[in-house]
Formats: C-alpha cells, sequence, structure tokens
C-alpha cells in the first residue's frame, strides 16, 4: 500500500475531517432513505442480487442481445479487450472526424483506462464536465472517491483552483464553472459519458447524475461515445426500476437521481437534438478473469453507489488515494487485485462487515477478502506458522497445554508481533479459560 500517503493521510486533521463529514453526511443520507422503507429495501437488495448473479452467469447471451439492439437502432458497438484498444480507438475517431476538443461526463471507467492521458497525448482537448471531475482535472489530480471525486477539498481550495474571487459562495462557484463549460459543450465535436445500465433488450444505454453535464455530453456534440465495462448489462428495461431504486439511496440518499437519461443509438428524423453517431465501447480490461472464477464472480455486480466506501473505517480514515487503483474503499480492495499486483491489498480490512450490510447488490466482500488472502503468496515461516496454529486449535488437549498463555500480561512484542501490535491494543487475557469456567459451572 502507499504507505507515505497514509501516514500523511492520518496526520492531516483538515482532511481527516473533510472525509469524516463527507462520508457520514452520504451514510446518514441512505440511512434516513432506508428507513423508510426498511423491509421493502432488503427485499429491492434480494433482487438485485438475484438479477445481477443470473445477469453474470449469462453475460454471453445479453451482451449478444445487447449488440443486436444497439446495431438495429443505428449504433455501432466496439469491442475492446484492453484499455490501449479502447482508447486506440476513440482517438482514431477523433482524429478522422476532425475533432479538436472532446467533453466528457463523470466515469470510473474511463479513468480506469487512462483515457484523458491518451488523448491529450495526442492533442485531442479534453474537459471533465461533472463539476467535481472539473475541478480534479484542473487540479492535476485524480477522483478521491467513487461518486464525489472531489470529497477532499474544502471551499477555499476550490475557490484557489477556479481561479475565483476569496469571498466566493458555493453558488457563485457553481456558476464560474458552469459557464465556462457551456461554451466547451457547444464546441466539442465528441461527449464522452459512462453508463450506468446497459439494457439488453432495448439496446438503451442509461446515465443516472445530478447535474445534467451528461445528457449534455450526449446529445450537443455530433458525436456520442459511451465507454463502458461489460458487466453494466441487465437483461430488461423492467429490471432497471429495481437499480434505479437502491442506487440513489444508497448513494447519496435520494429517493431518486435527479436526470435519468435513456440513450439508444443517433437521432433520429423528426427529434430535435441528439448526436450523428453513436458508439457503444464494451470494455473487457481484465473482467473476464473475474468473470471466469464463480466464487468471485459477484464482484462484478458492483453498480458504483459508493456506499462501502461511506461505511468502512479504513476508507474514512485513510482516504482515497491510499489505494493502488482507480477504485478505493471495500470494492477496490476485491476488484484490485485482479487487474494490477497488488496482492496485500484485501489484509488492508478490518473485516468489520459493514460494507456487506450496506451494498445493494449484496455483494459478500468480507468472504471475498478472504478469499484472496488465502490465495495471495505466503512466506514458508508464514505457511508453517498458520499450520501449527491450525494443529493446535484442533487438538482440545493440546490447545489446553498452552493455557499458560493467558496468564501472561502482555504478549511479547517481538519478531512480526510487534508491528502487528503497533498498531493494535489487545484487552488483557482472562485468567481462568472458558473450558475451566465450563468444567466448575455445577
Amino acid at each position: 500500500m502507499k504507505f507515505v500517503q497514509i501516514q500523511e493521510a492520518l496526520g492531516d486533521a483538515r482532511l481527516q475531517n473533510a472525509i469524516y463529514s463527507a462520508t457520514a453526511r452520504m451514510a446518514e443520507g441512505r440511512r434516513i432513505r432506508v428507513a423508510e422503507m426498511p423491509d421493502e429495501f432488503q427485499e429491492l437488495r434480494q433482487r438485485a442480487h438475484d438479477i445481477k448473479q443470473h445477469t453474470l452467469d449469462h453475460i454471453d447471451e445479453y451482451l449478444e442481445e445487447l449488440e443486436r439492439n444497439v446495431v438495429a437502432r443505428g449504433g455501432h458497438v466496439i469491442w475492446a479487450n484492453t484499455g490501449k484498444e479502447a482508447s486506440d480507438f476513440i482517438v482514431d475517431l477523433a482524429r478522422q472526424r476532425g475533432v479538436n476538443l472532446i467533453v466528457k461526463s463523470k466515469s470510473m471507467t474511463s479513468e480506469e483506462i487512462h483515457l484523458n492521458d491518451a488523448l491529450e497525448s495526442n492533442g485531442i482537448e479534453t474537459v471533465e464536465t461533472d463539476l467535481g471531475e472539473y475541478i480534479i482535472q484542473l487540479a492535476h489530480e485524480k477522483p478521491y472517491h467513487i461518486i464525489a471525486p472531489a470529497l477532499h477539498k474544502t471551499i477555499g481550495q476550490v475557490t484557489e483552483i477556479l481561479q475565483a474571487p476569496a469571498d466566493s459562495t458555493a453558488e457563485q462557484l457553481t456558476a464560474l464553472a458552469r459557464a465556462k463549460l457551456r461554451e466547451k459543450f457547444l464546441q466539442a465535436g465528441i461527449g464522452i459519458t459512462g453508463a450506468n445500465f446497459l439494457i439488453a433488450d432495448s439496446g438503451a444505454v442509461v446515465v443516472v447524475e445530478n447535474e445534467g453535464n451528461a445528457r449534455l455530453s450526449s446529445s450537443a456534440p455530433r458525436i456520442h461515445i459511451a465507454l463502458a465495462g461489460f458487466e453494466k448489462v441487465i437483461p430488461r428495461a423492467q429490471d432497471l426500476e429495481v437499480f434505479l431504486r437502491v442506487l440513489a439511496r444508497s448513494a447519496t440518499g435520494q429517493k431518486l437521481s435527479v436526470y435519468t437519461s435513456f440513450l439508444a443509438g443517433p437521432r433520429r428524423e423528426g427529434e430535435p437534438d441528439g448526436p450523428d453517431e453513436f458508439y457503444l465501447v464494451l470494455l473487457d480490461n481484465g473482467r473476464s478473469r473475474v468473470l471466469a472464477d464463480r466464487n468471485k464472480r459477484h464482484s462484478l455486480a458492483c453498480i458504483r453507489c459508493g456506499a462501502c466506501l461511506n461505511h468502512c473505517p479504513v476508507y474514512r480514515k485513510i482516504g482515497g488515494y491510499s489505494y493502488p487503483w482507480v477504485y478505493s474503499g471495500p470494492i477496490g480492495k476485491i476488484l484490485t487485485p485482479h487487474f494490477i499486483d497488488a496482492p496485500w491489498l484485501p489484509f488492508a480490512s478490518s473485516l468489520c462487515g459493514a460494507c456487506a450490510e450496506v451494498c445493494p447488490v449484496k455483494i459478500d466482500i468480507p468472504k471475498i477478502l478472504l478469499e484472496l488472502r488465502e490465495e495471495a503468496p505466503k512466506s514458508r515461516a508464514e505457511k508453517l506458522a498458520m499450520r501449527m496454529f491450525a494443529w493446535v486449535m484442533t487438538h482440545p488437549r493440546i490447545y489446553e497445554k498452552f493455557s499458560w498463555v493467558r496468564r501472561m500480561k502482555k504478549l511479547p512484542a517481538a519478531g512480526p508481533l510487534k508491528a502487528w501490535l503497533e498498531q493494535r491494543d489487545l484487552p488483557d487475557l482472562p485468567q481462568r479459560s472458558f473450558r475451566e469456567q465450563w468444567r466448575d459451572r455445577r
């Protein structure tokens, strides 16, 4: 893990306050909305889980159906095995169409493949239009949170980044950014969005947002590109109702996001707006490896609500930049090891289970973390120690022979235990074991 950044995050009182207050607001919003419909919400979670599980088990069929329906509506489907293939396609298309300016709505998938860097290295100006992403882009940083990319910034820092008057209010800063971005929407030749859901039976791309920038990015430029991981597909339009009801409640505490856009192909005759060309780029980039593992497949069910981050005691202490890849928090811990070399990441968890309790699609994150821990490479000494521990714990009479340990005031802080105990406080061990008390219960 990025140990230097972790220490810096832990020692920054301003940052700690920003993370705690922002995540607490979103967590409290979720709590209020769930409390309004506790039983129904749990039923929705189960339905969302079942739909996602079924879809992942039959994803080849639904992706083929999705492609047929996108093409039938005049769109094009591009299959990208790697992030480079996806980036190269977008760069080549921009060059062929003579596009020098691209506007983007918030997309963690584009962050995953470093799309902005690829475009800008080819002389193509790329502008993030989500307010948080716009601030982060101007600051030359990466998103700090899945749904709140500028969560760690204070209003004073945003004022400096936007080069606004020192006494600017949040409303004034928003108006300033809106005025600058409006010009970009009108000048851009390509608009790029992500996709919250891809509906197989209609070929529609569903984008959920609160600012309206995704709607402009997909309709104002003459070319619209939707970039999404293939796991975003769901079977039917009827299934969408379940996900929309759990997504906003889990993410921001809203009953429904402000904008829900259904985008299906280029503009048709008689329609007043929309793109002349539409491309859906379906990204693999390692997802097939996760899909092939039946025990961890449900990791791909994530709908990017960020609820697990907001409730995770580890994320709320170390922040988003302490994680090695674009996805942070508990969901990042189970996704990242499949995509980059980070076998240690699943160990950066207290296994408290809060993430699984709030996940709207019921991903059993702690269980997957344990499986990843088991698969992580271990030293010969660690393997031997674990075998010895397992043997002792499965032989009751041998276990009782170690009863002298409980009479020690503290465990010896030496060897591997020293570093482990530097970050943990252990209670005093009891003077009488449970077995002794059980024998004397009469």
